[in-house]
């Protein structure tokens, strides 16, 4: 055989035998060295130094990817901040829409009610001894002023119409009559039917007679 067959001696406690003349010493045997206790330290520093030795192209990619990732993270937060505004105005104005589809019919109703007022005061005035059409006129005013009331809670005015400058942002003309001596041309004579705005915007122009 190329090599003897391996014998260990029990009696050697400093070496391993292989074989006759051959000893094996044991790594717990070898003196440490002082340099042993900061191998680790030592590679970090080295490793740290290498980093310090990058090319002036691998910091100028660094530098360029960092302020490409900024950039993107800026467009990103203006896109959602774009996005946030646009939803809270699409749902004012989805909160408008309906406030103006619901109030519209409702200004029929009023008018109804208006005309039923009036009616109720002539006829107390025709007949002023009578207790009967006084009590009707009474409580049709007071459900007219209560409903009144609700719209003006939820931002309904009235469009100021007679003795006004006509404006076709606010009028509709109806009508024109000769100018009474004294009024301007193009002033509102008298109101048709009244006209109504939510906020800034109408919802029902008046219908007016304008001077000439």
């Amino acid at each position: 055989t190329l090599f003897p067959p391996l014998s260990f001696d029990p009696g050697v406690p400093a070496t391993d035998t292989a074989g006759p003349g051959i000893h094996f010493r044991r790594m717990s045997d070898r003196p440490v060295s002082p340099s042993d206790a900061h191998f680790d330290d030592e590679a970090v520093i080295e490793a740290d130094a290498e980093l310090a030795e990058e090319s002036p192209e691998a910091e100028a990619a660094a530098d360029a990817e960092t302020a490409r990732l900024n950039e993107r993270l800026l467009r990103v937060t203006a896109e959602y901040d774009n996005y946030r505004r646009r939803s809270v105005a699409d749902r004012q104005e989805a909160v408008r829409q309906g406030r103006q589809t619901a109030l519209v019919p409702m200004l029929e109703v009023f008018d109804d009610l208006t005309r039923s007022l009036d009616a109720a005061r002539r006829a107390a005035q025709q007949d002023a001894g009578s207790t009967a059409f006084e009590a009707l006129s009474e409580g049709v005013e007071l459900v007219h002023q209560k409903f009144q009331d609700a719209l003006s809670k939820v931002g309904v005015t009235h469009i100021e119409a007679v003795g006004e400058p006509f404006s076709e942002d606010l009028h509709e003309a109806m009508m024109q009559q000769p100018a009474p001596e004294g009024t301007a041309s193009g002033t509102v004579l008298a109101e048709i039917q009244p006209g109504y705005r939510l906020g800034d915007r109408v919802l029902r122009h008046a219908r007016v007679i304008v001077a000439e």
